[in-house]
């Protein structure tokens, strides 16, 4: 045990006296290391970030509510179980995979906090989108090579965003809805269903804009989503309404003109007659009435089924940028750059250690 003790301090002593001969190579490498750090994360366009929560209305109360709880507090979800939407709240991330949800997006008129731009957002992520300078130049020929070697027909006219057809866009567009979803995160806490959208962009005021517009986008997804059956049901009701109106006119209008071309006319057929297009007029009417109750009713049940979201957190213009954390990169290149050097200075100790 001794000798393996005296054999260790041995090994340090050696790899402490190989490194304290490296100490003018450590600087020369620690000052290299810091300046190319530098000359590459200065460089590098900032960043915001812009966080929204939200409380979506989910479900009802119910006797089993109390349970309900008591499984969220372990990380388990049951009112999507309890309820028959498709969409539930844990399902959320996934609508902004969606190029059906995400094409509308570029409609979102934005304005940068100094003013100079005014645009769509499909205009702003295609045209005014700072790069770092250093990888500009491998950019433009990574694009100029993509050029050459691929024909880039425009996509089909739609009714999306820009006017971009979800279903059929070409690459620049589809590279555009890619970097547009990298900038938006959407999370949902499994315990109470809050939904968080987290917004990422260069500019302050664009990022707190696009952060308040995603939750508006969300919410009216949704709430078009749950009120799509009795939405419907209400133009069903509407058009029967409207039938039954112009039949009720026109039995009022077949009686009016039957008593006034038979008046001070006593026969008993004519008598039966008007009794009979009275009958008609009131059943017309009785059929208008009930239909209208029908309507209103379907008009009550899309305010019933519009789920209410209640903003937690709203969009501020953030102050300070959230990255590129400048001290951390240039901090951990040098640990990076430290380690490395060590390990090829003590390269031969090691294997002979090994071996």
């Amino acid at each position: 045990m001794t000798n393996k003790k005296n054999a260790d301090m041995d090994v340090l002593n050696q790899a402490a006296q190989i490194l304290k001969g490296k100490k003018k190579s450590y600087i020369r490498i620690l000052g290299i290391t810091f300046v190319l750090s530098c000359l590459i994360i200065i460089p590098q366009p900032r960043y915001y970030t812009c966080e929204v929560k939200l409380a979506p209305e989910y479900g009802s109360s119910s006797p089993t509510e109390g349970i309900g709880s008591l499984a969220a507090s372990f990380g388990f979800d049951l009112s999507s179980m309890q309820s028959s939407d498709a969409i539930y709240p844990l399902l959320y991330p996934e609508l902004f995979e969606s190029p059906e949800f995400l094409v509308p997006l570029f409609d979102i008129r934005v304005k940068t906090k100094d003013g100079k731009i005014n645009t769509d957002y499909h205009e702003y992520l295609k045209k005014h989108q700072k790069k770092n300078p250093l990888t500009l130049p491998l950019a433009k020929g990574i694009g100029l090579l993509q050029k050459l070697f691929s024909s880039d027909e425009p996509s089909a006219a739609g009714k999306g965003g820009a006017g971009i057809d979800p279903f059929c866009m070409n690459k620049k567009d589809f590279g555009l809805m890619t970097e547009m979803a990298d900038k938006i995160q959407c999370s949902v806490n499994k315990k109470n269903n809050v939904v968080s959208l987290i917004v990422k962009d260069q500019d302050a005021l664009v990022c707190a804009t696009l952060a308040d517009s995603v939750r508006a986008h969300l919410q009216s997804f949704i709430i078009n989503y749950r009120t799509s059956k009795a939405r419907q049901d209400v133009i069903y009701y509407q058009t029967l309404r409207d039938s039954a109106l112009a039949e009720y006119d026109k039995a009022i209008n077949r009686y009016s003109w039957y008593c006034d071309k038979h008046q001070n006319v006593i026969m008993q057929s004519v008598i039966s007659e008007r009794d009979q297009l009275e009958n008609d007029m009131a059943l017309k009417l009785t059929k208008y009435q009930t239909v209208s109750g029908q309507l209103e009713n379907a008009k009550a049940k899309v305010q019933e089924q519009t789920p209410a979201f209640t903003v937690i957190k709203s969009p501020t213009v953030p102050v300070k940028p959230a990255g590129p954390k400048r001290m951390i990169f240039v901090a951990f290149m040098l640990i990076l750059a430290t380690f490395g050097a060590t390990m090829w200075y003590l390269r031969r100790l090691i294997l002979s250690e090994l071996i």
